[in-house]
């Protein structure tokens, strides 16, 4: 069916708890590789001791990076990557696969919907780390708490086609440790064709929300904005406004973008900048 892949740092506990929501509440089995970086905090152990597929390395080498490494020992038709501190509500795959099944080609990219307790698509806290998330308050309320299915995303977790990930070479590593790096793998996706980007309201996840790099304050950030903003010429903002247009309703495969006023003047204001970024 599907590949998951999880890069973790040190962050175990909420490791079990993903694992333990892809257990409970899948419909069918998958696959599951895990990128471990460092792993001193036990994982390592942990995930050897279960036997889940792995890959490691001996310091955080970024999430770029770990997703491409585990995605070297993907065998499923489709791969699914996720954050470590994500819980999958229940029947998360079969939504997926119904609309996988709706199309006769690979060429979609596919994700949830977040809900969290601060941001994402549905505010709703079910609380903000493990000693205060109320898992069974979830379960009996996620199907009534509802976003749309919607245009544009670029937000794990996402779903491709393996041929379709292969074909675009994965996550770009020059956006390690890693912002930028949805955007800019939905672009190599566009100049491959690909017109459906789609979010399904009822995928859903709850997510603590970037738990890891918040609590490791002394994690370096990179701009991907200006890796973005370099490498294509426009920034990410430009970009999933004009030709993703996200979060707005999803009502089929995208076009290319209309050429108004606003799209003048936004990509002249990002050729201005490209100037700039080269001083």
């Amino acid at each position: 069916m599907i590949s998951i892949l999880i890069p973790t740092y040190n962050n175990l506990d909420y490791l079990k708890l993903c694992l333990k929501s892809l257990e409970k509440n899948s419909s069918f089995k998958h696959e599951i590789i895990i990128h471990i970086n460092d792993g001193s905090d036990g994982t390592l152990n942990f995930v050897k001791a279960n036997n889940y597929k792995h890959t490691i390395s001996d310091k955080n080498i970024g999430l770029c990076s770990s997703i491409n490494k585990a995605a070297r020992l993907v065998s499923k038709r489709y791969i699914l990557y996720s954050h470590d501190d994500m819980y999958f509500c229940p029947n998360w795959d079969k939504v997926l696969l119904d609309e996988v099944k709706s199309f006769n080609h690979d060429d979609f990219y596919l994700s949830g919907t977040m809900i969290e307790p601060n941001s994402g698509h549905i505010v709703y806290n079910f609380g903000v780390d493990l000693d205060t998330f109320k898992e069974d308050e979830l379960l009996s309320k996620y199907k009534n708490i509802n976003f749309y299915d919607h245009q544009g995303t670029h937000f794990a977790p996402h779903l491709v086609s393996k041929k379709m990930w292969d074909k675009v070479g994965g996550f770009s590593e020059e956006f390690n440790p890693g912002i930028g790096s949805d955007p800019d793998f939905n672009m190599k996706l566009w100049k491959e064709g690909v017109r459906i980007f789609k979010g399904l309201n009822h995928f859903k996840v709850y997510h603590f929300g970037s738990l890891t790099t918040r609590k490791k304050k002394n994690l370096i950030q990179n701009r991907g904005d200006k890796t973005f903003l370099k490498k294509w010429g426009i920034t990410t903002k430009f970009f999933k406004k004009h030709y993703l247009k996200s979060k707005t309703k999803y009502n089929g495969p995208l076009r290319e973008p209309n050429i108004t006023i606003g799209y003048i003047l936004g990509l002249l204001s990002c050729k201005i900048q490209s100037i700039f970024l080269l001083y």
